[in-house]
């Protein structure tokens, strides 16, 4: 399988979130903080099927006409496979606001390349680096994360309650300082 990845441009912006980005979820994150750290264990949950609705429309014009935000898509053998959205956020670190990768590309090296090009771009920006967040319930995110180098930094858990309907996640933000 070859691996490439672009950065988005007028002949691929109909990429955007062409992929199934559902994942089973069987355990979860429960966190302890302790001397000003986070520390966390994984527990078995109740398994169902997690799928982050609301496809947002863009198009290249968008990235293109802002310097301070790009986007990049993972292809497997010119098939999408994934995506990794990145911006200068207001506190002059990188963030990392969307990262996925489909379902059948998993465990094969997608979410690892799509995270070293986003931190290529956010070194290249000269920021100080990057954090993102995701949910206690998406484990394989948070250990791919790590992995990466990221810290468990902070944690929400009422960021979640108030959608229709409520959901019971923490929001968790890890962050790599460079």
């Amino acid at each position: 399988m070859e691996i490439s990845i672009r950065e988005i441009d007028k002949d691929n912006d109909k990429d955007y979130r062409q992929f199934d980005d559902s994942f089973l979820v069987t355990s979860k994150l429960v966190l302890r903080a302790e001397r000003g750290r986070i520390f966390y264990t994984v527990v078995e949950a109740p398994p169902y099927t997690k799928k982050y609705g609301g496809r947002r429309v863009t198009d290249f014009m968008a990235y293109d006409s802002d310097p301070d935000k790009n986007l990049f898509f993972a292809y497997a053998d010119n098939e999408i496979a994934g995506q990794i959205e990145v911006q200068k956020h207001w506190n002059n670190y990188g963030y990392i606001c969307d990262l996925g990768v489909d379902s059948k590309y998993r465990r094969r090296g997608i979410g690892r390349a799509l995270m070293a090009r986003a931190i290529e771009w956010v070194r290249a920006k000269g920021l100080p680096g990057v954090f993102l967040e995701t949910q206690d319930i998406n484990v394989n995110a948070c250990l791919l994360y790590e992995s990466c180098g990221f810290e468990l930094r902070g944690f929400d858990m009422e960021l979640y309650k108030a959608l229709n309907p409520p959901l019971d996640e923490v929001a968790l933000y890890w962050y790599l300082i460079f």
